[in-house]
């Protein structure tokens, strides 16, 4: 039975320009980017907890990384205003 996968947000603060591109190269595989240093991503804990293990392995004394479990009751009281895109909404999805 697959694990429940939840929308997890990942924020970083890197000062180095190349570990900074190191770390979006690494969630930009995995998540998309809403900002700069912030990506979403419908994951399980399981496989959030490997990428985010993947990219504090890019930090430096001074560098972070928060991530943030959304729920479904978070979810759904999320809003997003301006240009911003929606939030995916969960599902299977085919690209053809």
């Amino acid at each position: 039975m697959p694990r429940a996968e939840m929308l997890m947000v990942f924020t970083y603060d890197v000062s180095q320009d190349r570990k900074r591109r190191r770390v979006a190269r690494i969630l930009e595989g995995a998540a998309t980017r809403v900002q700069y240093s912030v990506f979403e991503a419908r994951l399980s804990e399981q496989r959030a907890a490997a990428l985010a293990q993947r990219v504090a392995a890019e930090l430096a004394p001074g560098d972070s990384l928060r991530v943030y479990a959304i729920g479904a009751s978070g979810e759904t009281r999320t809003r997003t205003y301006g240009d911003a895109a929606p939030i995916e909404p969960p599902g299977n999805y085919w690209i053809v």
